[in-house]
């Protein structure tokens, strides 16, 4: 059996029920310039799937954006749905080898290799961190200026070579609200394909110093406590999981 992961400008095709479309024969016609690749996973074969245009006028099928699917898929199948979406977005980036110019061809399920020098291509994710910072009672959460809607979050950045995981924590807080933090520990991680990310989570406690924002990065944010929350992270995110393991605790 095959599971088509199939893509249009950022949504994916689902069937009506809110699955994804699996059988012998595509739910759609394709053409051989639509398949990107082959994942083989357990007993299925993953299709990932370019398409042409999104797909309407079909009353079994719909076109959902991506992240709306974490309440609809099953964790397996939306971590899937985000595997496909990465995949898609690395092979439009790599199409030509960066040290030839030569054209990359696909050489395994996940990796190529240029037709002309040799050179392999595997993908790799940026990697940022984010971290709930806790001052007694309170937690300090942040209004980015890039975040769609008017919910708060946390501290995050990506990772800069040459540091390690623990060293962003405390760089990016630095930089973006100008406060000392102490006992930074891991929380979780989280792939994150939007597009092409993977987010690892810390905690970490107030060590002094004033809020001075980054307002080239933020536009607001402040302590907040368990009974005066502002709008919070949808349940997709890494985000949340942090903040609500803290709501749990108070």
């Amino acid at each position: 059996m095959i599971k088509y992961l199939a893509y249009c400008q950022g949504d994916i095709l689902l069937t009506t029920e809110g699955t994804i479309p699996f059988g012998i024969e595509p739910p759609i016609p394709l053409k051989e310039w639509n398949y990107i690749t082959n994942l083989h996973i357990g007993e299925y074969v993953v299709a990932i799937i370019r398409l042409d245009n999104p797909v309407s006028g079909n009353d079994g099928l719909q076109m959902v954006g991506l992240r709306k699917t974490h309440a609809i898929l099953s964790p397996e199948d939306y971590q899937l749905a985000g595997k496909g979406a990465e995949l898609l977005y690395w092979d439009q980036n790599t199409r030509f080898c960066g040290v030839c110019g030569g054209t990359n061809k696909w050489m395994t399920d996940i990796s190529k290799k240029c037709t002309e020098c040799g050179k392999e291509w595997w993908p790799s994710a940026a990697t940022a961190i984010i971290v709930r910072i806790q001052r007694n009672d309170s937690i300090l959460l942040v209004r980015a200026r890039n975040f769609r809607g008017n919910h708060y979050g946390l501290v995050a950045g990506f990772l800069e070579t040459g540091e390690s995981l623990e060293q962003c924590v405390k760089r990016e807080v630095q930089e973006e609200v100008g406060i000392k933090i102490t006992n930074i520990k891991y929380f979780g991680s989280q792939p994150w394909p939007y597009p092409f990310g993977l987010m690892v989570g810390f905690t970490a406690d107030y060590d002094g110093g004033e809020l001075n924002l980054q307002k080239e990065e933020l536009c607001e944010g402040g302590w907040f406590t368990r009974n005066n929350m502002p709008e919070i992270p949808d349940k997709a995110s890494i985000a949340r999981l942090l903040i609500d393991d803290w709501l749990l605790r108070m």
